[in-house]
């Protein structure tokens, strides 16, 4: 996948292995799928493993479920079995997404995603060991 076939509120940095996902608004089942088609396309497409940074200080709406969120994690889990180590930090200052968070950093505990949530983009970038400026500028 080129840069030019990303969703606009996707970054890849090929130089530090690292996905910038930044969506806005709503953040639902199809913002999720949306995330998840294009984390595994790259997955299948790049040869070597990257990390994954989650900005969703953009949301202003979320509606999730707990089963949702379980299956999906789940998923991801499965499906990166037999996968190099990644580092997935989701930034998030919405209640239900730190919720829906801490849900996915528990259901992937033991595998190789490797998931934090962070309510501070400077603690990311850290964990990630990356410039806080290559994680993009805060959404106001």
């Amino acid at each position: 996948m080129n840069k030019a076939k990303l969703p606009p509120e996707v970054e890849f940095h090929e130089d530090i292995h690292l996905l910038v996902y930044r969506p806005r608004g709503l953040i639902d089942e199809a913002a999720i799928n949306n995330m998840i088609t294009v984390v595994e396309r790259l997955e299948i497409e790049k040869w070597s493993p990257f990390n994954r940074f989650y900005d969703m200080s953009g949301a202003t709406q979320v509606n999730l479920n707990l089963k949702y969120v379980t299956d999906a994690s789940i998923h991801r889990r499965l499906s990166h079995r037999g996968r190099k180590s990644v580092k997935s930090a989701i930034l998030a200052k919405d209640w239900g997404l730190v919720h829906y968070g801490h849900l996915f950093e528990l259901l992937t505990q033991g595998s190789s995603i490797k998931v934090r949530v962070f309510q501070d983009r400077n603690d990311a970038a850290k964990w990630l060991a990356v410039p806080v400026e290559r994680l993009g500028p805060p959404l106001h």
